[in-house]
């Protein structure tokens, strides 16, 4: 009998692991917010929409929670902002993610410890943001030179533009094919690289690993191919 209900309570043991084992828990603190509502949302079809959500009202801390069948992105919502400033997205997988982050900094303050996916994306990001920083540079460069009149500085910066344009997406193609076994790499393909030409696209596509392709971007990633294809035979 003794046997029977340690054997019992094994099964229940497991039976309670496996409900939390497809489960994303996102916790964290918000340094300085004392009221407000923080969501945690995801995009489905063309619309984020919300997953779970969490009024704050004298303790900073958060918990929420999702079920999550295969790696992707995710959206941290604060309803202090109504700009892109209330948003931190991060690439969450099954297990928990923490973020911790400001009030007066939401967006920008965001640490982030979760996913190995959440990683690589960081490392793509902090190469990317040089490229971007650059962008922008050019694109005041440009203005100032159109405001002068001045045909020579405006060639120069156009052409340096889309050569720094191409550089980037030779960097996001590369880096995806050197993470194919991460859904990172169809995630990159499809935000980044989504106006490009399709065999950027094509490239990392066919270096995915069988268990990426089958993932949640893996398939999308395959689907935009199939239909860019379709209308370009039309």
């Amino acid at each position: 009998m003794q046997k029977l209900f340690i054997l019992l309570g094994l099964c229940l043991l497991f039976s309670c692991g496996d409900k939390t084992s497809d489960s994303l828990i996102v916790k964290g603190n918000i340094k300085g917010l004392k009221k407000g509502t923080v969501y945690l949302k995801k995009a489905k079809d063309t619309t984020i929409v919300t997953i779970d959500s969490m009024v704050i009202n004298g303790n900073s801390n958060f918990e929420l929670q999702s079920k999550i069948d295969t790696p992707e992105i995710f959206y941290l919502y604060l309803d202090k902002y109504n700009n892109e400033d209330n948003r931190i997205t991060f690439f969450a997988d099954k297990g928990i993610t923490e973020i911790n982050t400001s009030l007066k900094r939401f967006n920008y303050d965001a640490k982030i410890k979760g996913s190995k996916q959440q990683k690589i994306l960081e490392e793509y990001i902090s190469v990317a943001s040089k490229f971007n920083n650059k962008n922008l540079e050019l694109i005041k460069e440009n203005f100032d030179a159109i405001k002068a009149n001045d045909t020579v500085l405006i060639n120069s910066t156009e052409k340096t533009y889309k050569n720094l344009e191409k550089r980037k997406y030779l960097y996001t193609v590369n880096f995806a094919i050197n993470n194919r076994d991460s859904e990172v790499a169809p995630y990159l393909a499809l935000s980044e690289l989504y106006n490009a030409n399709i065999k950027y696209l094509n490239m990392i596509n066919d270096t995915l690993t069988p268990t990426i392709k089958t993932s949640h971007y893996g398939k999308e990633l395959q689907g935009f191919i199939n239909k860019i294809k379709e209308e370009e035979n039309l």
